[in-house]
């Protein structure tokens, strides 16, 4: 099969900045994207660079950007993209630092992972091994990730803000949170510095993250995990805490969300943050966008916090 692909090429010490470039060849049959760029190299230009090493989906060292989306080369048919996009466009992992062509810097990923302490933090005498029974089902999930950066490549926080923890190194928080031989006060810790800025409640939720996933680790679900265990230890003190906690509460008073009032559910008694949003209500307001803050109730009431009596009712093991 012949074909035309599309590569991203970016050498430093020729470019200044990337460019596209096409290059035909014939492919084999059953050929994955990773043998197409191997033949690349081999046949049409040995200048490129790329990364791989088992090629088995083992590693996750061949991961970029396939037309648009964030996959493992090695597992990845040439065949299905075409039949799926009718192109091949292959670029390298997006949000992280280009070094040439394909290879980018894993750096700041790696260097987000040791800022969440990804060991094993205990004073106390405890077994090494735990048995499956004994802690959250999630914690193998997370156990399954490659450190491929597939993750990291497709978050849309990290396109506006580079600081954010990010997916991998936030479900590597999970795990550590599930591990029932960390004490309590140090998994607390562990959820206390995350609280702040680029932390979980930076998070989308988008859910990119698992789309591109090879491994099926679901980091959005682990970062719900740790958003949850935050409000179960009494630390919703930010405002992606605070949004979450007011709008339970004043569906649960009112049985709908009132909008004039949930920003300063989110604001708290935070005055520098009420003065930065208050011009805003105030544009909002002349142009009829603000509810009635003082809003009737809904009928029903006595339905609505029956449901949330049932939600907070203990679940029979």
């Amino acid at each position: 099969m012949r074909l035309t692909i599309t590569l991203q090429r970016f050498n430093p010490e020729q470019d200044a900045a990337p460019h596209d470039e096409e290059l035909r060849l014939d492919v084999r049959r059953g050929a994955t994207v990773l043998d197409l760029l191997i033949q690349v190299k081999n046949e049409l230009d040995g200048s490129l660079a790329l990364r791989y090493s088992c090629r088995s989906a083992i590693c996750g060292s061949c991961a970029m950007t396939i037309n648009g989306g964030e996959k493992l080369a090695c597992r990845t048919s040439v065949r299905r993209e075409l039949e799926r996009h009718g192109e091949l466009r292959i670029a390298p992992l997006q949000h992280l630092p280009v070094i040439k062509d394909l290879v980018v810097d894993m750096r700041p990923f790696w260097g987000k992972i040791r800022d969440i302490t990804p060991w094993l933090s205990t004073s106390m005498a405890v077994p090494d091994a735990v048995r499956a029974d004994e802690h959250d089902s999630g914690y193998h999930n997370v156990d399954a990730c490659i450190m491929c950066g597939a993750c990291v490549g497709a978050c849309t926080v990290h396109a506006v803000s580079p600081g954010f923890a990010g997916p991998a190194a936030l479900a590597k928080v999970d795990r550590f949170l599930s591990d029932p031989r960390e004490p309590e006060k140090l998994k607390r810790a562990r959820l206390a510095v995350l609280q702040e800025a680029n932390g979980m409640w930076d998070c989308t939720r988008c859910n990119y993250c698992v789309e591109v996933c090879p491994k099926d680790v679901k980091p959005m679900e682990a970062i719900i995990r740790l958003r949850r265990a935050s409000l179960d230890r009494g630390l919703a003190v930010t405002g992606g805490a605070r949004h979450i906690t007011g709008f339970v509460s004043i569906i649960e008073q009112q049985g709908r969300l009132n909008e004039a009032i949930m920003p300063l559910k989110v604001v708290g008694w935070d005055v520098s943050r009420f003065l930065r949003i208050l011009p805003l209500g105030v544009r909002m307001f002349f142009k009829g966008k603000v509810p009635n803050p003082f809003a009737h109730r809904l009928s029903g009431m006595a339905q609505v916090r029956a449901i949330f009596q049932r939600a907070r009712r203990p679940t029979a093991l």
